[in-house]
């Protein structure tokens, strides 16, 4: 039992290798697919304030300008691994207002119909966006050089 037991050790730290090198595929892809969808929303912001007026959306100015540029910048900084956490943080409640807004039915289907839940165009982003509010971003990530050098100063 105990060879058993080894073999699964290693498995789990094989596996546990590859959480740094995941999270950095997973900004790195998403955070460039979040920062085209920003940059399309500032390069048509009249569009993107109508269709947040007929969402009855407060501010809708103001919000198409806010919602692009966190978007925008937000995919650049997920991408280079800044301040993940927080802006992971703004996109998962940024993808919960779509949800809300422009997908209520499917947002209303969670436990019904899952199915349409996750494939509602906010979904992925919201997925992805959990999952480097969580796991934070990873060994490749300016956060980490960020943590290291912050820990080396306050031990030394």
């Amino acid at each position: 039992m105990k060879s058993l037991a080894d073999i699964y050790a290693k498995f789990v730290s094989a596996v546990s290798a590859l959480q740094s090198p995941f999270l950095l595929a997973v900004r790195l892809y998403w955070g460039y697919q979040l920062m085209q969808t920003g940059l399309g929303k500032l390069r048509h912001l009249d569009k993107i304030t109508s269709f947040f007026q007929s969402l009855n959306i407060p501010l809708p100015g103001f919000n198409a300008h806010f919602v692009a540029g966190l978007e925008f910048f937000g995919g650049i900084l997920l991408m280079i691994g800044l301040g993940s956490r927080i802006v992971s943080l703004l996109m998962c409640v940024n993808m919960l207002v779509a949800y809300w807004t422009a997908d209520h039915e499917a947002l209303t289907s969670f436990f019904s119909d899952p199915g349409k839940f996750y494939a509602a165009d906010p979904f992925t982003f919201l997925f992805v966006s959990l999952i480097i509010l969580i796991f934070g971003a990873g060994f490749f990530s300016l956060d980490k050089v960020i943590a290291t050098r912050w820990m080396e100063r306050k031990a030394g």
